[in-house]
C-alpha cells in the first residue's frame, strides 16, 4: 500500500439522529480540553435586581446634580475614563468559605496578591490568590494566634505576624497592679482593635480596654514607644473607659497625619499624629450614644475628614478642622450588637464611603451627604460586619456572619485578584485534592503543596505533652530508646524474682496497713534486734493536768 493512498475506516451504520452516538468517540489519541475562560467569568456574574444594579454617571451629569435615571445619551457623551471612575466593581463574585463562623476582619496586602481574614473561630486564614483556581479555593495556612477558644479569644497582647503566619513579634503585657498606666510597658487588659502608621511601617497602634492607645515598634517588643492615656470625663472618679476604634490617617499630598480614636464613653477624640501625645488636639463628648460599641472608624485620603459608624444606628460626618459638631448624621441600622468589629471605609480617592448592614447588603455611600448611592445584596439574611476596598486591584472584599468571604469585581475594571483566579483553567478534581485526606487541617497546609515534616518555621514541635501525647501533630510520640532503657530487665522478670518490687506501684498508706499484720509476726526489717527492743513507755498524766491542760497551769504560776 502506498503512503498516498488514504486509508478510510468504515464507521458503524447509525442514524444521525440516534441516541447512541453521543456515547460514540469522535477522534482518537489524547484530547486537549481547554478552559471556556468567558464562560467561567460569565458563571461568576452576580444576579443583580435591575433597580438596584450601578449606572455609570457622566462628569457632566455630576456637576449638575441630576438624578440617577440619566438619559443614556448624556451617558455616551461623557469620556470613558469618566465611566470607569464612577462604576462601581461589583458586577462579579469570587465566594471564598475557608472560616467555620463569622468573619469579623479582613485585609489585602498592598499588591492586592494575599488575603488575610480573622473570624470568631480564633483562627487567622492566608489565602494566596496567585495560586488558587476555580475549583481550589482555599487558604493556605490557618493559624491560631492564641490557641484559646471563641469564649476566651480577647488578650492584653497584641502580635505582628508575617505574610507566611508566623508570629514575628508579640509585645509584652504590662503590671496590671500599676494603677498609673503612664508606667506600664504595655496593655493590662484586652485588645480591641489597632491599625498601621499611614506612612512608617515599623510604627502601630494598638487600642485597649484599659483605656490606653499604645504606639509600638515593631522592632522593639518590651515596650511600647508612646502611651496616651484617656481620662474619660463620663466616667466620674475612676477615669477609664474602653477604647473601641481608632484610625491613623495622612493627607496623601503630604502633612501631618492625624490619630483619631473612638471610646465606649461616646467620647471621639482626635491628637496630632506626629505628637507630642500629652494633650489631645480635640475631644468630643457625647460623638455617639454613651456606652454603645463604636467600631467603624475612617479617615479620608486628604486628611480632612472622618466618617464613624457607632452602636447608637448613627452614621456621622466630620471635619477635622472644625471637630465640634458633625456635618451630616444619617440613620444605619448597627450590628454591634453581636458584631462589635462592624467597620466602615473609604473607597479609593474618597470618592465613596462602603460599609455593610445587618440585612446582609453592601452600602455605597455619598461621602458628602451620606445617602446611598447603590445598595446590593451580599448575604441576603446574615449581616455583613466587614469590608475593605483594595485601591491597586479595585475590588471590594466583604465578610459576612455566614463564615462567607466575597470578593466582588468587574471583569473590565477590577485586575489580578479575582480576575486572575476565575480566569485560571479549572483543576482536574482528584481525590488527593481533598486536604482532609492529604494533609493535617491544623497545619492549614494545601491538598497540592509538598512539605517535608519539620520544613516549615514555626510548625515544628519538638517533645509530648503531660498526658504523653506527641506535641507535633503529624507524628506520633515514639519512647526513646536510651542504652540504660535497653539495659534493664525485663518488668515480668522483675516482679517475679525480686521480693517486694510490687510495692513501687502501690500506695504507700495502703501498701503499709495491708502488711501491718504481717509485720507484727514476721518482722523482716526489725528481726535482728526484736529481742533487745525496748518496750514504748508514755508519761502518765494526773488528773489536774486533764482538767486543765499543761498552758493553764504555767498561766497561774
Amino acid at each position: 500500500m502506498s503512503d498516498d493512498e488514504d486509508i478510510q475506516v468504515e464507521g458503524p451504520s447509525i442514524p444521525d439522529d440516534d441516541p447512541m452516538r453521543a456515547f460514540l468517540p469522535t477522534s482518537f489519541g489524547k484530547k486537549h480540553r481547554e478552559a471556556d475562560i468567558a464562560a467561567q467569568i460569565d458563571r461568576s456574574k452576580r444576579t443583580v435586581d435591575e433597580s438596584t444594579a450601578p449606572k455609570p454617571k457622566s462628569q457632566e451629569s455630576d456637576s449638575k446634580n441630576k438624578s440617577d435615571n440619566d438619559s443614556d445619551s448624556d451617558s455616551d457623551s461623557s469620556s470613558d475614563d469618566s465611566d470607569d471612575e464612577d462604576e462601581y466593581p461589583t458586577s462579579h463574585e469570587m465566594v471564598i468559605k475557608t472560616h467555620d463562623r463569622a468573619v469579623t476582619t479582613l485585609s489585602l496586602d498592598p499588591a492586592g496578591g494575599r488575603l488575610i481574614s480573622g473570624s470568631i473561630d480564633c483562627t487567622v486564614k492566608l489565602h494566596d490568590l496567585s495560586s488558587l483556581t476555580p475549583t481550589t479555593i482555599r487558604a493556605f495556612r490557618s493559624v491560631d494566634p492564641y490557641e484559646t477558644k471563641p469564649s476566651s479569644a480577647t488578650h492584653p497582647q497584641a502580635k505582628i505576624l508575617s505574610r507566611d503566619g508566623d508570629v514575628v513579634t508579640e509585645f509584652v503585657k504590662g503590671d496590671m497592679y500599676l494603677r498609673d498606666m503612664n508606667n506600664t510597658k504595655g496593655h493590662v487588659s484586652e485588645v480591641t482593635t489597632g491599625t498601621w502608621h499611614p506612612t512608617d511601617r515599623n510604627l502601630c497602634v494598638t487600642a485597649g480596654t484599659d483605656s490606653t492607645l499604645r504606639i509600638w515598634d515593631i522592632n522593639n517588643k518590651r515596650s511600647q514607644k508612646e502611651v496616651i492615656v484617656f481620662k474619660s470625663k463620663a466616667a466620674g472618679a475612676a477615669g477609664r473607659t474602653r477604647m473601641t476604634a481608632v484610625a491613623w490617617g495622612s493627607p496623601a499630598q503630604g502633612g501631618n497625619n492625624v490619630l483619631i480614636s473612638a471610646a465606649l464613653d461616646g467620647t471621639l477624640v482626635m491628637w496630632s499624629g506626629n505628637g507630642p501625645f500629652t494633650r489631645p488636639a480635640a475631644e468630643i463628648r457625647e460623638a455617639h450614644k454613651p456606652n454603645t460599641w463604636t467600631g467603624g472608624i475612617d479617615i479620608s485620603s486628604d486628611g480632612r475628614m472622618v466618617v464613624t459608624r457607632g452602636g447608637d444606628n448613627l452614621i456621622k460626618l466630620w471635619d477635622t478642622r472644625k471637630f465640634k459638631e458633625p456635618l451630616v448624621t444619617v440613620e444605619h441600622p448597627s450590628t454591634s450588637d453581636h458584631y462589635p468589629t462592624s467597620n466602615i471605609k473609604y473607597a479609593p480617592n474618597s470618592t465613596s464611603i462602603i460599609t455593610g448592614s445587618a440585612t446582609g447588603h453592601l452600602h455605597i455611600l455619598n461621602p458628602g451627604n451620606l445617602r446611598p448611592e447603590y445598595t446590593t445584596p451580599v448575604t441576603p439574611g446574615s449581616p455583613v460586619i466587614t469590608v475593605d476596598w483594595h485601591p491597586k486591584i479595585n475590588q471590594i472584599v466583604t465578610g459576612s456572619a455566614n463564615a462567607e468571604t466575597h470578593i466582588l469585581y468587574n471583569p473590565t475594571m477590577s485586575t489580578r485578584g479575582a480576575v486572575d483566579v476565575m480566569s485560571r483553567a479549572p483543576k482536574r478534581r482528584h481525590i488527593d485534592d481533598n486536604p482532609e485526606f492529604t494533609t493535617d487541617q491544623s497545619l492549614g497546609l494545601s491538598g497540592d503543596a509538598i512539605v517535608t515534616p519539620g520544613a516549615l518555621p514555626g510548625t515544628r514541635k519538638t517533645g509530648i505533652t503531660a498526658s504523653g501525647k506527641s506535641k507535633d501533630p503529624r507524628r506520633p510520640h515514639v519512647p526513646q530508646q536510651t542504652p540504660f532503657m535497653r539495659s534493664q530487665p525485663d518488668e515480668k522478670h522483675i516482679s517475679e524474682n525480686i521480693p517486694l518490687s510490687r510495692m513501687l506501684h502501690e500506695d504507700p498508706r495502703e501498701a503499709l496497713l495491708k502488711y501491718a499484720d504481717l509485720a507484727k509476726k514476721d518482722p523482716v526489717f526489725t528481726k535482728a534486734w526484736k529481742s533487745t527492743q525496748p518496750v514504748t513507755q508514755y508519761a502518765d498524766v494526773s488528773d489536774d493536768e486533764e482538767e486543765e491542760g499543761p498552758e493553764k497551769k504555767k498561766a497561774k504560776r
